[in-house]
């Protein structure tokens, strides 16, 4: 059975996607733990990170790498990486900027226009 992501990825489930090449897709996490919390994954459906090929997991890399440059930029923030591995069986990595209110596993209750207002500002222009 497809994943929530892999829906995303056939544009199934809308997402608020900041980002977006032929083997990666980033979206911002509907369930944030700060503003900007991002997920990038890889269009090829593996459970885990460690079991993707390597030319995805280096292509999964490279946009974690790229992603996190640009909205440390756009927000000024540090930002964290997370691979946890256990909330969907699709190999995934959280994109967190650093705030000094955050709270461990508390979320944002982020409105729709919230979270169009973020992704304008977050979107990758290649």
């Amino acid at each position: 059975m497809p994943s929530i992501f892999s829906q995303i990825i056939k544009g199934e489930i809308p997402c608020y996607k900041i980002y977006e090449d032929d083997k990666t897709i980033a979206f911002l996490d509907i369930h944030p733990e700060t503003k900007g919390h991002t997920l990038v994954i890889p269009k090829n459906e593996t459970d885990k990170i460690y079991e993707l090929p390597d030319e995805d997991y280096q292509a999964l890399m490279q946009t974690v790498k790229k992603l996190s440059q640009h909205l440390e930029k756009q927000l000024n923030a540090r930002i964290l990486w997370k691979v946890i591995g256990t909330d969907v069986p699709h190999a995934h990595v959280h994109l967190m900027p650093l705030d000094p209110n955050w709270q461990h596993g508390h979320t944002l209750n982020l409105t729709p226009e919230e979270f169009e207002q973020i992704r304008t500002k977050l979107e990758f222009k290649q």
